[in-house]
């Protein structure tokens, strides 16, 4: 009955990695979690327009600047990625 539930416990994990991208994994490095963070908040405040007015008001920029800029940093929002040891 343990390897049932085993199945059932993978099974049930691979799927929530299907899902949602960003819930990682055995081998996720901190760089790479780390971005996955970043990048979702970024999203969420480009997604929630009354956040984007929020910052954009705050900031004393247009709304179309600050969705371009947050968009711009999703790219590399960590900097670029540490040297692999290989």
């Amino acid at each position: 009955q343990s390897s049932e539930l085993r199945y059932t416990a993978n099974t049930q994990l691979e799927h929530l990695h299907a899902r949602y991208t960003g819930t990682g994994h055995a081998d996720l490095t901190k760089y790479e979690w780390l971005t996955h963070q970043h990048r979702d908040t970024l999203a969420s405040i480009v997604g929630h327009p009354t956040l984007t007015s929020y910052l954009a008001i705050a900031d004393g920029e247009a709304i179309g600047r600050v969705k371009f800029e947050m968009t711009e940093r999703m790219l590399q929002p960590c900097g670029p990625p540490p040297a692999k040891d290989d």
